[in-house]
């Protein structure tokens, strides 16, 4: 199978990944790798990115909404306000993962976030964004690192600033997904100019 982008029912290339099940097709070719900005969106992300470390994305998106109701839609004031009670509430939701560490930790950063000044976190996490001119244009899935020095950088600074369950690997991840670098391949119907 080519690790290049292939035609898709419609007939367009995409990123092979994003063929695979209907709920790609429409996270690769209508969220995956556009900008997103705003402190509970990149919250929202930030979360979603490190519930997911250890398994398939795809379970985290079909869990989407679930995880969205979950955690008050990601409001990071409403989320910094949940109690122990609120805790043993989610460790018993069935429509998210119910993993305590991960629970414990996006309660644990959104306390953190919400001592922050408004628009800190999309001014933190986007200034990690590196210069897309003269970076190439990834051919293949073998092209899409993993990790880079950007996301190293941030993963650093997001734990210096007390934040956690955020490493390179997560860090690269929540940039791919939240649009500061497009590693969508070259020919790939979501590509953007």
């Amino acid at each position: 199978m080519s690790t290049g982008a292939v035609p898709g029912p419609d007939g367009r290339l995409r990123c092979p990944w994003g063929l695979s099940t209907e709920d790609y097709t429409a996270y690769h070719d209508e969220e995956w790798g556009r900008p997103v900005h705003g402190d509970d969106a990149l919250f929202e992300r930030l979360c979603l990115e490190a519930f997911q470390s250890g398994l398939s994305w795809i379970t985290i998106l079909r869990r989407r909404e679930g995880f969205r109701t979950a955690f008050a839609g990601f409001s990071i004031a409403a989320v910094a306000r949940f109690t122990p009670d609120d805790a043993a509430r989610l460790l018993a939701d069935e429509g998210i993962i119910r993993n305590r560490a991960k629970i414990d930790a996006t309660l644990a950063n959104a306390r953190v976030l919400a001592g922050w000044p408004a628009g800190g976190l999309d001014e933190l996490i986007w200034s990690y964004a590196p210069e897309r001119k003269g970076r190439p244009v990834p051919k293949t899935l073998a092209d899409v690192p993993a990790v880079t020095d950007e996301s190293t950088a941030l993963s650093k600074e997001l734990k210096k600033r007390g934040l956690r369950f955020i490493g390179p690997t997560t860090a690269y991840a929540l940039m791919q997904a939240c649009g500061l670098v497009d590693d969508h391949l070259d020919g790939c119907v979501a590509r953007r100019a």
